[in-house]
């Protein structure tokens, strides 16, 4: 996993822009059943999201793709108009169901895997119905839980 440093951040994009959640959460593993719907929106740094109309913000719900550094609980900024490439994270509808993946290409031959050893990669024509949707650009992570307001 390639690390970035404080250099290799875009000058000039100052501001925030907001971006709306998706889901309720996307699954990190095997698909479970959840209904698409618009949930809120959070403020990110402008630098963060190159294509504000392309851009989305998923929870993520389970530990596949652990070996990306995507955790069970953290929050995925997902960019539409990005060209997957080998070895990206990506958004997935599998037989309609939102799952992360690790894009692989062998030759022409494209998969989706899990970022686990024990779970196999998937040749894309072998999954039911099957369609990049995003490319993963950001994993979002607290680090500590922020304190909630007492009523």
């Amino acid at each position: 996993m390639r690390i970035v440093s404080l250099d290799d951040l875009p000058a000039g994009r100052l501001g925030s822009v907001d971006v709306p959640f998706m889901g309720p959460a996307v699954c990190a593993g095997f698909p479970s059943p959840a209904d698409d719907f618009l949930e809120e929106a959070l403020g990110l740094p402008r630098w963060l999201v190159p294509n504000p109309p392309a851009t989305f913000l998923w929870r993520v719900s389970g530990w596949s793709v652990v070996g990306a550094g995507i955790h069970d609980g953290d929050i995925v900024v997902v960019d539409r108009s990005v060209e997957p490439k080998h070895d990206d994270v990506v958004l997935a509808i599998i037989d309609g169901t939102a799952s992360l993946k690790r894009y692989r290409l062998d030759g022409n031959q494209a998969t989706l895997a899990f970022d686990n050893p024990e779970l196999p990669a998937t040749p894309i024509e072998d999954i039911g119905e099957a369609a990049i949707w995003g490319v993963v650009t950001t994993s979002l992570r607290l680090l500590r839980p922020l304190a909630r307001s007492r009523r």
